[in-house]
């Protein structure tokens, strides 16, 4: 790493390292290094723990009043690979990273920038303690923490809708896969939901999970439980469909 290339990233970390080594580590994919211990993989591994400590501390300390259950939801989605790949883009983290000649020609993976996020917190918190560690993560994971808290579901759309149907129809939602296509290692799935015999539109997913996430909020959209606010972001309408 010249000093370019070092300066350019402190920039976007916010963060001056005592110890260059160590954001040039937290900046080195696997692809690139002469050993995986040299890799950017331990930071990794580091800075996923750091970052759930700095979500459950900001979490406890933001909702007084939540039960631990309701604090794990909210941090699952402030922790999540999709959270940390949003924020490492945001910041441009995943274009300062050290790559092999073979992953810089490919599109890259989303799980890259997520790793990337990661590692460059434990570099921090090596570098600086948990203090600094905390003020440079905190401030992009607190707007997800506040979205979560409010949108009422977490990304968890298949618990919000079985809550639902088991309130309002006394039933169970039933999914099917209904279609799927693509090969073994790269498959698609068609799946829908089912609830007191209604069968409602069906969704695709790159995992059956994730179809089933899908199906379940086309579900929870057809009965009025799920809407979208201006910026697309979807909340969970308080009490909507409850029985009469």
């Amino acid at each position: 790493m010249d000093d370019a290339h070092r300066a350019r990233a402190e920039a976007v970390i916010g963060h001056r390292f005592g110890d260059p080594g160590l954001l040039c580590r937290a900046l080195t994919h696997a692809s690139v290094a002469e050993t995986r211990v040299a890799s950017n993989e331990r930071l990794e591994f580091l800075g996923d723990a750091v970052l759930g400590m700095v979500a459950c501390e900001r979490i406890f300390r933001r909702f007084p009043n939540l039960l631990e259950g309701e604090m794990t939801k909210i941090k699952s989605a402030a922790v999540s690979r999709r959270a940390c790949t949003q924020i490492a883009r945001s910041m441009g983290l995943q274009d300062l990273l050290i790559l092999g000649k073979g992953m810089q020609s490919s599109t890259q993976p989303p799980s890259l920038a997520a790793g990337v996020l990661e590692a460059v917190i434990g570099a921090v918190y090596v570098d600086a303690g948990y203090e600094a560690a905390a003020a440079f993560i905190g401030p992009h994971i607190d707007p997800i923490i506040e979205r979560a808290a409010q949108s009422g579901h977490q990304q968890n759309f298949k618990s919000v809708l079985q809550q639902h149907a088991q309130q309002r129809f006394e039933g169970t939602p039933v999914y099917r896969t209904l279609d799927e296509k693509g090969p073994d290692h790269a498959k698609a799935f068609k799946v829908c939901v089912e609830i007191d015999s209604r069968r409602f539109e069906p969704a695709w997913g790159q995992s059956k999970k994730q179809a089933e996430q899908q199906a379940a909020l086309l579900a929870l959209r057809a009965l009025g439980v799920a809407v979208e606010d201006g910026d697309g972001e979807v909340r969970i309408v308080e009490g909507a469909g409850a029985p009469e």
